[in-house]
């Protein structure tokens, strides 16, 4: 039944691969007699397509290695190729991820989606698309885009997340990309420091971009992203490759993966971005608590008050500006916490009277669709008060309860893991998430890729962790009850 079932897919897909192919010969033969000049480009990209298309529909996974590899990298084609809008290609990569893995799986295999997170996302969904017919009436061009990354990425990719990644191999394969990416990121931070930045680069700091990450006449490096995104993920990779580099007994990995965290650690000190000293914080607080180890809790615990004592109470370092710049977060008369504060005092008398809020898209990147509305206006500095304004205090509530629960449910999860390997992975995952949770309180981080993509993955990661677990706890059985087989056998002989 299952060979009949595998024939009628491969089936399928020769059909779909078979009508793709007449109609990128049709738009072939159109590009080489209508646009002589760039013919030639069009059909490599098109052979290009299709070779991908291929081996996507051969193997699904390559669609969940090309989302997490093109949301690290979109910044980068943006500013250096230009002339298209690349975050649709986030969509375009998700949506031919969806119809490869439809094709790929039978039906009793997506039983694995049925869970509490993807339902809790689902329901958050439904919660986001309802807000166009809010009554504040926010334009719905705003409200689509921004649906997009506050409600839509997750709902695409934590489901597809559960279908590709099935064991060990799978856990280990995107740990790695991530840390890979996260540390080509950095490096590309560092470069722009010290050695200077490309020529898009250049040009995002001479136009608007420059107000924000030139300040007096400090750089602020933002890679391919912007200061405060970059400097946020950046800052939970720090705890990601210390809490690894304690699941290795391999000294050279061991070395490297505390070498990676030291350039994560540079790359965040170079973004400025104050908000980054709590993600770095709250992961390393996370990562303590859940290792449920009481000598590591009174160690870390006193590492930590050290650590912030230091920052808080000495000027140590305070001729380094990016320290200097980490020092003002600790700082309650800090000028910019204070224009923060004040604005989240205007919204608190304004949104008393509006408990749904002002809609998708009302403020932030989306207000100049919306300028007839106070809420455009406003500032959030923060992508927690920016769900209070857009959704009121109802759709606040629903958003950070359901953050919490999972972060919660998470935590139970890995306390269950036996296998130390893995429950080091997924401490690191989780404290990476919850770095990126509470980041989001200072900068719009969470709903930005690629902390977006980092912080749904995680998720995905620690709830398949018990299968994993059992997968892992079945092979060694099966490899201590061979080894009693053969030691019985000899002693027979």
């Amino acid at each position: 039944m299952q060979q009949e079932s595998t024939y009628l897919s491969l089936k399928r897909s020769k059909v779909l691969f078979l009508i793709f192919g007449l109609v990128v010969a049709v738009i072939s033969s159109y590009a080489a007699f209508a646009i002589d000049g760039i013919a030639p480009l069009i059909l490599a990209i098109l052979a290009i397509g299709v070779v991908y298309l291929v081996f996507l529909f051969r193997n699904p996974r390559i669609g969940l290695t090309s989302v997490i590899i093109y949301c690290f990298t979109l910044g980068f084609f943006g500013r250096e190729v230009g002339g298209l809008q690349y975050g649709l290609f986030i969509e375009v990569f998700l949506i031919l991820t969806w119809i490869a893995s439809l094709l790929y799986f039978k039906k009793e295999d997506w039983s694995v989606i049925k869970n509490d997170l993807s339902a809790a996302y689902l329901g958050w969904f439904i919660f986001s698309f309802l807000q166009v017919i809010n009554p504040a009436g926010a334009n719905p061009i705003g409200w689509l885009m921004e649906l997009r990354s506050e409600a839509l990425y997750p709902i695409l990719i934590i489901p597809m997340g559960f279908m590709l990644i099935k064991n060990y191999k799978d856990l280990d394969h995107v740990i790695k990309m991530l840390l890979l990416l996260a540390l080509i990121a950095a490096l590309n931070g560092i470069k722009q420091a010290h050695i200077g930045m490309f020529p898009g680069e250049q040009a995002f700091i001479d136009g608007p971009g420059g107000k924000t990450h030139l300040i007096f006449g400090k750089l602020r490096a933002f890679s391919f992203y912007d200061a405060g995104q970059f400097g946020g993920f950046e800052a939970v990779f720090i705890t990601m490759a210390v809490v690894l580099s304690f699941g290795t007994s391999q000294i050279w990995k061991k070395i490297l993966l505390l070498a990676m965290g030291g350039t994560y650690g540079y790359a965040m000190l170079l973004s400025g971005t104050r908000g980054a000293f709590f993600a770095l914080v709250v992961a390393a607080f996370v990562a303590i608590f859940l290792t449920k180890n009481f000598k590591i809790l009174i160690l870390g615990g006193v590492f930590m008050v050290m650590f912030l004592g230091v920052l808080k109470f000495t000027s140590l370092g305070s001729g380094i500006y990016s320290i200097q710049r980490f020092r003002t977060s600790l700082d309650p008369n800090d000028p910019s916490l204070n224009v923060r504060f004040q604005t989240q005092r205007v919204l608190r008398e304004y949104m008393s009277t509006r408990p749904f809020g002002g809609g998708l898209g009302v403020l932030g990147a989306y207000s100049e669709l919306n300028k007839d509305k106070f809420l455009s206006t406003v500032q959030p500095d923060s992508f927690w008060v920016k769900i209070w304004a857009m959704t009121g205090i109802v759709g606040l509530t629903l958003w950070f309860g359901m953050i919490m629960y999972i972060l919660g449910k998470c935590s139970g999860i890995i306390w269950m893991i036996k296998d130390a390997k893995l429950k080091i992975k997924l401490i690191a995952m989780l404290s990476s998430a919850a770095g990126i949770f509470f980041c989001s309180y200072g900068n719009e981080v969470i709903n930005n890729m690629p902390s977006s993509l980092i912080f749904c993955i995680s998720l995905v990661l620690v709830y398949i962790g018990p299968a994993i677990d059992r997968e892992i706890s079945d092979r060694n059985n099966l490899l201590s009850t061979a080894a009693v087989t053969e030691s019985t056998e000899l002693e027979l002989v």
